[in-house]
Formats: structure tokens, sequence, C-alpha cells
């Protein structure tokens, strides 16, 4: 449970902190509209794409964490099993 939070908070922060960077960026750039709304399209792809790789790498934990636990059941079963 506490690395599923960890995970939780860490993918938060960064869209929280990508979120801000770009507002940020926005507000004090001095482009004309058309550049900006490119600008802001090309920071959406980017944090598009960064969070896709955070989330795989998450799910890929995820994954790792239940094939280990799958294993100890298995291999507490096999214990008990062998004890009968």
């Amino acid at each position: 449970m506490k690395t599923s939070k960890l995970i939780l908070s860490l993918v938060t922060g960064i869209v929280a902190g990508a979120a801000a960077g770009a507002l940020l960026g926005v507000l004090y750039a001095p482009d004309k509209g058309a550049e900006t709304r490119r600008k802001i399209g090309e920071k959406g792809d980017e944090l598009r794409d960064t969070l896709k790789q955070k989330f795989e790498g998450a799910k890929h934990q995820a994954n790792d964490l239940l094939d280990k636990g799958k294993s100890k059941i298995y291999e507490a079963k096999n214990d008990v099993a062998s004890s009968l």
C-alpha cells in the first residue's frame, strides 16, 4: 500500500509541477496568440509523453509486486502442502 501511495504522490506532483510551469510560461510569454497556442500544444504533448512513461513504469512496478506476491503465496501453499 505504501508503494502505491508513493507512486500516486509522485505522479500527482509531476502533473502539478508541469501544469504550474506551463501556466507560468504562458503568463510570461511575449509571443503572439498563435505562437503561444503552438507552444502550449507542444508542452501538452511533452507532458502527455512524460505521464505515459511514468504510468507505464508504475504499471510495470505494480505487475512486478503482484508477481512477487503470487510467487510467495505459491511458495507458502507448497510449504503447507508438504508439511501435511
